[in-house]
């Protein structure tokens, strides 16, 4: 309640300017930077309703989804770049040996925590 008391206001204060900004622009030494400020006021004012409105959709929408419903982003998968070589069949055994090697490290690893 206290929020659209202070969307009212906000409105209501926002339009007492551009009433103001309005008379400055009738007055002898007005200029089109007064108009400008008619029109910018109003929507000042109506900025915090739009931001109560916009949080409240998405308030709604997370509790539709659930707690449990969350979904997950699709990653897709990576293509192969044309520019980059395949690497040759020497490089893939030394990639080889060395996954061998990290995976042997991993075990003692999880040998010695126990």
């Amino acid at each position: 309640m206290a929020i659209v008391a202070t969307c009212l206001v906000s409105l209501l204060v926002c339009c007492g300017l551009a009433w103001w900004q309005w008379d400055r622009f009738t007055s002898a030494n007005g200029t089109f930077q007064n108009l400008g400020y008619v029109l910018q006021w109003p929507l000042f004012g109506l900025f915090p309703a739009f931001m109560f409105w916009r949080i409240r959709k998405l308030r709604q929408k997370a509790e539709a989804d659930g707690p449990g419903n969350e979904k997950q982003p699709e990653v897709p998968a990576p293509r192969p770049r044309p520019d980059v070589p395949k690497p040759e069949q020497d490089e893939d055994e030394e990639l080889a040996a060395y996954n061998r090697y990290l995976r042997e490290l991993n075990a003692r690893d999880q040998q010695a925590a126990e």
